[in-house]
């Protein structure tokens, strides 16, 4: 049974806030996503033709009367968030005279190609020529030398750093980066961000082997120790975002949750519970936009639960951008965050519609992922194409493997977790390892399949529009025939 989505006065916000912030605030890749922002528009307006008809009179004018009003007022928040969300960098003194900064960890330190260290630096005071010393804003950056990486991991999240190198612009023009020559600690991260960072080298120094990876990635989105092949054999196969931290593997985690604590605690204590440990566990993976999101989503279906509002997925989402966005205004211009929004968004909008016209004709455990799939590819194909320069449709059919693949050694990751503080992890080994050779493979024969290139922008335009109308149009003459009444033969 698919649950009807409806155009409710959040969902309009949403949108208004979505062209408020990307469009109208001429953000990076405004053009896509402004397009994409008028086909949800107009698939939600087909969605909900067939439950406007019950509206007559009165109720319409009033309807259509508030979805104007939220949809303008959403502008004004989008258009605020953007403002509030841009990083003016302000150094104090000439940019080609800065020769070291003071600042703060902003997040986990990363290992990039070569072995340097990457993160990002919340800036307090800036150094130049003569020994002058001036006080910094702004976020920042920052290239570590390969020396670094160590101590960086050690100390973690939240340390203040001093470090001597070299400022310059970063290759798109829009920004500032900087190369350091030496680092140095300054003061140390406080206590519970010191524990914090404990637990993760801790889980770090656990998981070892050929698989253990891809576990860190799947689980904390620690993706040093990843196989770089095995990250580009993902990409090619259109099906990096199983290796980014979303709402698949949050799924995985609420599910656990809810399977050994909603019989003994009941459904609204389990979700009370189950919040209160996602909650615990977004804070040791860090800020992740994507995770955000669907953290966020999975507090707010608590708050559902609970009887603080309808349990409607689309309005949810819709709310969790609006919330995210407000809080959290710099995520907005992630594009983890834009393709997390727009693939669940395609799924819900474009995917459950599909599902509709696949049941009955294609076995329900094919149908519903195969649906899934194919709304995500059609929201997110232009913003793919346009920020990666290719696109891989055979994402679509790899996933309907990989995904139960990674879903079964997420569990089986996690009970290797808990066997190891007992000192009987062994038994999982040599299965965790099949398994991981087994993904390797998968992933390996898709990526072999022909992608798109980004130098095709008809192609691309046309798969991220004509097949999300299509199905729209297909849905609504089905549930249009659906309410015709036929005489008897």
């Amino acid at each position: 049974m698919v649950t009807r989505l409806r155009l409710t006065p959040v969902v309009c916000a949403a949108l208004g806030a979505a062209i408020g912030f990307y469009y109208l605030s001429a953000a990076p890749a405004a053009g896509f996503i402004a397009i994409l922002l008028i086909l949800l528009t107009v698939l939600i307006f087909f969605r909900v033709l067939s439950s406007m008809a019950a509206h007559r009179g009165g109720r319409l004018l009033r309807l259509t009367t508030v979805c104007s009003t939220v949809f303008t007022v959403g502008i004004c928040i989008g258009l605020c968030a953007a403002k509030a969300g841009r990083n003016n960098i302000y150094f104090g003194i000439p940019n080609e005279n800065v020769t070291a900064l003071n600042g703060v960890l902003l997040e986990d330190p990363r290992i990039i190609t070569g072995g340097r260290v990457m993160a990002s630096v919340s800036l307090r005071e800036c150094a130049g020529k003569g020994g002058v010393r001036v006080k910094s804003r702004g976020e920042i950056t920052v290239f570590f030398p390969e020396e670094s990486a160590d101590r960086l991991k050690e100390f973690g999240r939240g340390t203040a750093v001093f470090t001597e190198g070299r400022l310059r612009e970063s290759s798109s023009g829009e920004g500032w980066i900087y190369s350091a020559e030496s680092m140095h600690v300054v003061k140390p991260a406080k206590a519970l961000e010191k524990l914090r960072t404990g637990i993760r080298l801790n889980l770090i120094k656990r998981f070892s082997g050929n698989w253990g990876g891809l576990a860190l990635a799947l689980l904390l989105g620690i993706r040093d120790n990843l196989d770089t092949n095995l990250a580009a054999m993902y990409r090619d196969a259109g099906c990096s975002y199983i290796l980014a931290l979303s709402g698949m593997h949050l799924a995985v985690l609420a599910s656990l949750i809810a399977f050994l604590l909603k019989k003994p605690l009941g459904l609204k204590a389990a979700s009370v519970a189950g919040a209160l440990i996602i909650i615990l566990y977004c804070f040791i993976v860090g800020p992740m936009p994507s995770l955000n999101r669907a953290a966020l989503m999975y507090l707010l279906g608590v708050l559902a639960v609970l009887g603080a509002f309808p349990k409607e997925p689309l309005s949810l989402l819709a709310l969790s951008f609006l919330l995210q966005i407000v809080i959290s205004p710099g995520s907005g211009n992630s594009i983890s965050f834009i393709l997390s929004y727009l693939a669940l968004a395609g799924i819900l909008v474009v995917g459950r519609p599909l599902y509709s016209l696949l049941s009955g004709k294609v076995p329900d455990f094919l149908a519903q992922p195969l649906s899934a799939s194919c709304g995500a590819f059609a929201a997110t194909a232009g913003i793919t194409a346009f920020s990666f320069g290719a696109l891989a449709p055979v994402g679509i059919v790899a996933g309907l493997a990989l995904v139960p693949l990674t879903t079964v050694f997420m569990i089986g990751s996690l009970a290797w977790l808990v066997l190891d503080f007992f000192s009987f992890s062994f038994f999982l080994n040599t299965p965790l390892s099949l398994l991981y050779q087994l993904m390797e493979k998968t992933v390996s024969f898709a990526g072999r399949a022909p992608g798109i290139s980004a130098s095709r922008p008809a192609v691309i335009l046309a798969l991220s529009l004509v097949l999300p109308l299509l199905v729209a149009i297909l849905e609504y003459r089905r549930r249009t025939a659906s309410f015709t009444l036929h005489p008897f033969g």
